[in-house]
């Protein structure tokens, strides 16, 4: 009678376990979406640091053009004043010719003189005539290149418009990506949650309603008795037999979830807080939890599950279910766990 109570109380706290379920599922698609939001924020970065570096480089590029554009212009300046001097000589060097030809007009006695300066001063003029010449040229030559920079200017600013309307399509290709990402993983969560219930509904069915066998939020515990002895990491024949049912139930769930969710199932050992002795085969509480699970997905891979579907942990003592320093509590903290989730 008290046997069939306690059962009757087993079954009605079901409703618990399954609100758990969902509520760490939640959860875990919470923290998800978070991380990929920070991903996509990270690498949004990533492309705008580079952008803005390229625009820095454009910017004082353009700096530099300014100042050589500036220096021309003053070089400019400096001929042309050079050549109004010039023109200005030139005058008052011909109007000098102009008065000494009406002295030779006036003085027929002084001509030769005359004539030796008038000679003077016209290779005078000849030559500030071919200097006029040359500066002449620098000045077109000059002008020649304030062009040639205004077109690498208007190249640049052209440049710079092309680079910020590509960051502009980047943000926003950006965005669509991030928004389509969290679309797919979510319902790659809700894909694998529906796999990971109807799992955990067919190892009830298989391993039907025992109290060393439960679940725990997300994850399906046996309690250690049920598999192994007392410090060892050999499974025991009844425990050989329930793991047979389990790899089964997973080799036909792997039919069923499609080739492209990367799902594992997390084989976690755990002990209770009582030292090993140290004189067998395990040093400690890690050695003899890894192991334990580690013996778990060997087993499960000699009866036909995939290898690359399982992963072996091990958490020593340091991961208790019950807190309290009893039997019962201990009891309760010897277990392996399995745990459905993606690679």
């Amino acid at each position: 009678m008290a046997l069939a109570r306690a059962r009757r109380r087993d079954r009605g706290v079901d409703y618990w376990p399954g609100f758990v379920d969902a509520l760490a599922t939640l959860l875990l698609a919470i923290m998800f979406l978070l991380s990929v939001f920070v991903l996509a924020q990270f690498f949004l970065s990533q492309e705008i640091t580079g952008k803005d570096a390229v625009l820095n480089r454009l910017n004082a590029q353009i700096n530099e053009l300014t100042q050589l554009l500036a220096l021309e212009r003053a070089n400019t300046q400096d001929a042309e004043d050079a050549l109004a001097s010039l023109r200005a000589s030139l005058s008052e060097t011909e109007a000098e010719r102009s008065r000494l030809e009406e002295l030779l007009a006036r003085d027929a006695g002084r001509s030769e003189a005359a004539s030796a300066r008038v000679g003077a001063l016209s290779e005078r003029l000849d030559e500030e005539r071919q200097i006029s010449q040359r500066a002449l040229s620098q000045v077109e030559l000059l002008n020649q290149q304030i062009s040639a920079l205004r077109q690498q200017i208007g190249a640049l600013e052209a440049a710079l418009e092309i680079s910020e309307e590509r960051d502009r399509e980047s943000n926003a290709k950006i965005a669509d990506l991030g928004r389509r990402l969290n679309v797919a993983l979510a319902q790659r969560v809700q894909e694998l949650n529906r796999y990971r219930s109807d799992f955990f509904g067919r190892l009830r069915e298989i391993l039907s309603d025992r109290e060393n066998i439960r679940i725990v939020g997300d994850r399906f515990v046996f309690q250690s008795e049920v598999l192994f002895p007392s410090g060892s990491d050999v499974i025991n024949d009844a425990g050989r037999e329930e793991m047979r049912k389990l790899a089964e139930a997973i080799k036909d769930l792997q039919r069923e979830i499609p080739p492209e969710i990367n799902w594992v199932l997390r084989v976690d050992g755990h002990t209770d807080n009582v030292p090993v002795s140290g004189s067998g085969r395990f040093a400690d509480n890690w050695e003899l939890s890894s192991a334990r699970a580690t013996s778990v997905v060997k087993f499960l891979i000699d009866n036909g599950v995939p290898a690359e579907r399982l992963v072996a942990a091990g958490f020593g003592e340091f991961q208790p279910l019950d807190e309290a320093d009893t039997p019962e509590a201990r009891a309760r903290n010897r277990r392996i766990e399995l745990k459905l989730t993606e690679r």
